[in-house]
């Protein structure tokens, strides 16, 4: 195991009726704030009243920026940077899931950037001071609630990339399960493979001693096999839509990736590719890519940490650790294929017109992956294998 330095700075807020610790938090920053969302279901659950109402009850000023879609555009994140600028805004508070907190964390970042708030995400400048900013959190899938990534779409260059900094964390996240209970099946299911996602993202490295990490992790992947198919079936179980919510937030807060190098990410970074171009639902594309990594990057030297997540997490037994990888691999296949994910790029109606483009994007900045090192020409190859 190396040496790490782990703080998440995120204040967590759990549970129900939560909206007045929340507001009486975000106040202790700046009583100026933006409020960000998307296109209504903060609306329609109540939510953006009762948060509204608790910051006039408070005294404070508010602005709102609403209409952010999934796979967040920069266009969005220029507005809200505008909106602070013009009204001398402190705080940005997001209501909803991953996508209208990441285009927040852009929004933190830019209003005290003098340049093009895509410099972060093309690398040419780091994000190394923001607004603080919080959230109510509405989707359990992409951990944005309790970390300091985001990821923006372009629609110009039809590019969606990544940054990120501990100043983006969010001061104070709440999250409420009972406005997780209106999410349709789709995006349930979509944000528990996201979930998943995550933690493959950490595990998947080629690190050794580094089991709390590991078993940590492969509890969470067990939390989502369980309660995942659970609110497909009863959308309202306070349970299992609590724990696959906390599960999002853990995942993702740096606590699983401890003592390591560093994550693998290539999946991410390929179906962000995918996204970029056909707006594909990004839990759903990780569904349709995750396996057929999986099967390009085992090997024999890879095989023993497929086969102790197959041991762990699936029951899987056996000692050949070639053949118990390919039963996981097959597994996970199986427990997507349970909650109606697609399983090619086919089946949502994607071709392979623009698989060179999509593979060379995914390398711009150089090879991608750490568990197997891939080049465009192996993420062209992957998308391939995906069709």
């Amino acid at each position: 195991m190396k040496n790490f330095t782990y703080q998440a700075g995120t204040k967590i807020i759990f549970g129900k009726n939560q909206v007045n610790n929340l507001i009486d938090e975000v106040l202790c920053f700046s009583d100026r704030i933006l409020i960000t969302y998307g296109k209504g279901s903060v609306i329609k659950s109540g939510l953006l009243d009762k948060v509204k109402t608790a910051l006039n009850e408070k005294g404070a000023f508010y602005k709102e920026l609403s209409g952010i879609l999934p796979n967040p555009r920069l266009s969005s994140v220029k507005e809200g940077i505008k909106i602070c600028r013009e009204n001398d805004l402190g705080f940005i508070l997001a209501l909803g899931g991953g996508s209208v907190i990441d285009a927040s964390k852009a929004m933190a970042a830019g209003v005290l950037y003098e340049g093009d708030p895509w410099d972060f995400y093309l690398r040419k400048a780091a994000p190394d001071k923001a607004l603080p900013l919080g959230c109510a959190l509405t989707l359990a899938a992409t951990g944005s609630e309790m970390n300091g990534s985001t990821v923006v779409s372009n629609d110009e260059t039809q590019e969606k990339l990544a940054t990120g900094n501990d100043c983006l964390r969010p001061k104070v996240s709440m999250l409420d399960p009972t406005y997780t209970f209106t999410v349709n099946k789709w995006q349930s299911a979509a944000g528990t493979v996201d979930i998943m996602s995550h933690i493959f993202e950490q595990y998947f490295t080629p690190d050794p001693g580094t089991d709390i990490q590991d078993g940590i992790a492969e509890s969470i992947l067990k939390t989502c096999i369980k309660y995942g198919p659970v609110v497909l079936q009863d959308p309202e179980n306070y349970e299992a839509r609590a724990n696959l919510m906390w599960a999002s937030s853990l995942a993702l807060n740096g606590l699983t990736g401890t003592g390591k190098m560093m994550g693998d990410w290539a999946t991410h970074m390929i179906e962000h590719e995918v996204s970029a171009i056909y707006d594909l639902t990004h839990g759903a594309g990780l569904a349709i890519l995750f396996p057929y990594w999986m099967q390009f990057v085992l090997n024999d030297k890879t095989a023993f940490k497929f086969a102790r997540l197959g041991k762990n997490v699936f029951g899987i037994e056996g000692s050949d650790d070639l053949e118990i990888a390919k039963a996981t691999i097959d597994a996970i296949r199986s427990f997507f294929n349970s909650l109606d994910m697609p399983s090619s790029l086919s089946q949502v109606d994607i071709s392979d017109e623009h698989f060179k483009v999509m593979g060379e994007k995914a390398c711009k900045f150089g090879p991608i992956g750490y568990f197997k090192r891939l080049n465009h020409e192996m993420v062209t190859q992957i998308l391939k294998m995906a069709k």
